[in-house]
């Protein structure tokens, strides 16, 4: 949104996007053999992707709170949501058609797509979302029940297992920690230093590549998983044809 264009927000999403494409970089040196990494139960890349998804939907709830700080704009947020849809969707016919098996059904995209749809929920709140962002964490963490299980309560969360699928981003805990970002975009503005931070500005190469990349970090996230595994592909015809 652009009532949130602050740089350090945009270079810190742009750190985020940067992780993640690391992330799922070394994914798809696993999808073709290259490594044999342990996603699943490592507790090293179970613990990356904890922390790139906390910062990644953190700074969706500071984002939320700075673009409706004057009001909210419902052409330019009934834009963003069509372009998270648009996403979503397509990240999810992709997936079906590389894993039929563990496709994305409720990914990070389709996440971010229903938080910032309930988030308009808490605009007003401060304390609250501080509190109740705590609380949705710890059962998010805590709480398990069957019931969550059936197909059309997965996205929820509170599952005993995690469901088959490549990605899987519920509401709870996340939800929890979008709320903890709206808290801390709230004390962002009423804080002393938000004109410093609001105002810094570095003309460095690498503080202009992330925030860059934070600004259009939809984009990003589309486009740099075909690019990653084309790239792997050719590496792996090349190397099949040499030997």
């Amino acid at each position: 949104m652009s009532a949130s264009r602050i740089q350090l927000f945009d270079a810190l999403r742009g750190v985020a996007i940067g992780l993640m494409a690391g992330y799922h970089f070394c994914f798809d040196l696993n999808y073709y053999s290259f490594t044999h990494f342990n996603f699943n139960q490592d507790p090293f890349w179970l613990g990356f992707r904890a922390l790139i998804l906390s910062l990644f939907l953190g700074l969706v709830g500071i984002s939320l709170i700075l673009a409706t700080e004057g009001d909210l704009n419902p052409r330019r947020y009934l834009r963003r949501l069509g372009w998270l849809a648009a996403g979503a969707i397509l990240v999810s016919l992709s997936s079906r058609m590389l894993f039929p098996d563990s496709w994305i059904f409720f990914g990070v995209l389709h996440f971010i797509l229903v938080a910032s749809i309930l988030g308009l929920a808490f605009l007003r709140f401060y304390w609250v979302n501080l509190i109740t962002g705590s609380l949705l964490i710890l059962a998010g963490l805590t709480l398990q029940h069957p019931i969550f299980e059936q197909p059309w309560l997965q996205w929820v969360g509170l599952m005993t297992h995690k469901p088959i699928t490549e990605d899987y981003v519920p509401l709870l805990p996340w939800f929890g920690v979008v709320l903890l970002g709206m808290f801390l975009g709230k004390l962002f503005l009423r804080s002393n230093w938000n004109s410093r931070l609001s105002a810094w500005h570095s003309n460095r190469a690498s503080a202009r590549l992330l925030t860059l990349a934070g600004r259009h970090s939809l984009l990003v996230y589309i486009v740099h998983q075909p690019v990653l595994m084309g790239i792997l592909w050719i590496a792996l015809t090349l190397s099949q044809i040499i030997h």
